[in-house]
């Protein structure tokens, strides 16, 4: 294969969850950047066809899919939608997720009277929210025989970050599928699907910009917390994350699997000394 050719997704149809956020606005301009079809899935039907009419005017591939990744009668749906107008997937990108109001402990709050109910619907988005599409997209993937699945981790899966703790336990719930999962495929399938994660770091969307940013701009309290501890000394810019997700969706990492990529400006290798 020649080199300039492993990052390519020329062909390939990519399903992204959460298509219709910040981070997977970044993630389905990437991929069809890279000459895949990015298959947009979310809830906003309004910006998943504003972002699809903009990808097609500049000349890339973009396909609109209206579901909620939690209710697999849609996803089942959306399957049998993206199968009829291209004939197969070749990539889930499960980018839905994020925090809720609800599961974020606010300061001051009593620690033995959190909101149970909240926690319960931040860990259910980011583990279920991961672990349906991939159930009911994986499997079209296996029956081709050939497929990468990337989920999507955090910093705070691995590292005590406050308040959001219904958040850090789906997503290190999410890490520990993501290997569990790899495996369980690689030995029913072989080399065939592939399962990956990337880790990002603090990356401004809509969940934490009040958290982490005042309306002027300026850091909050939490967000210079952040600062200080992250070598670089800034939050990430969405499109940072897109060189790891090409590289893990297409076939320069054919050898990878059950893996993390972390980007996250040195934030977890930063002892704070």
């Amino acid at each position: 294969m020649e080199d300039q050719r492993l990052f390519s997704l020329e062909g390939k149809v990519i399903i992204v969850t959460g298509g219709t956020g910040i981070l997977g606005g970044a993630f389905i301009k990437a991929i069809t950047q890279a000459g895949g079809v990015a298959v947009i899935l979310g809830r906003n039907e309004k910006i998943a066809v504003q972002r699809t009419e903009e990808i097609v005017a500049s000349g890339g591939k973009a396909f609109p899919v209206i579901a909620n990744v939690l209710v697999e009668a849609d996803l089942i749906i959306a399957r049998d939608l993206v199968l009829e107008k291209y004939g197969s997937i070749d990539g889930l990108v499960n980018g839905a997720g994020g925090n809720v109001p609800e599961g974020v402990l606010q300061p001051g709050a009593d620690i033995f009277s959190l909101n149970i109910e909240g926690m319960k619907k931040a860990m259910e988005l980011n583990l279920w929210g991961t672990l349906i599409p991939t159930q009911i997209f994986g499997a079209a993937m296996a029956k081709k025989g050939k497929g990468s699945i990337v989920n999507i981790s955090s910093v705070s899966a691995q590292h005590s970050v406050t308040r959001v703790l219904g958040y850090s336990m789906g997503k290190a719930a999410v890490d520990c599928y993501t290997k569990w999962f790899a495996v369980e495929v690689a030995n029913r399938f072989g080399d065939t699907i592939r399962v990956n994660s990337i880790m990002p770091g603090f990356f401004l969307t809509e969940q934490n910009r009040t958290l982490l940013t005042q309306s002027d701009g300026s850091y909050t309290e939490r967000g210079n917390a952040v600062i200080k501890q992250t070598p670089f000394k800034r939050f990430g810019s969405p499109d940072e994350l897109t060189g790891a997700l090409v590289y893990l969706l297409s076939d320069a990492s054919r050898f990878v699997t059950g893996t993390q990529i972390g980007i996250d400006g040195g934030f977890t290798a930063f002892s704070g000394v």
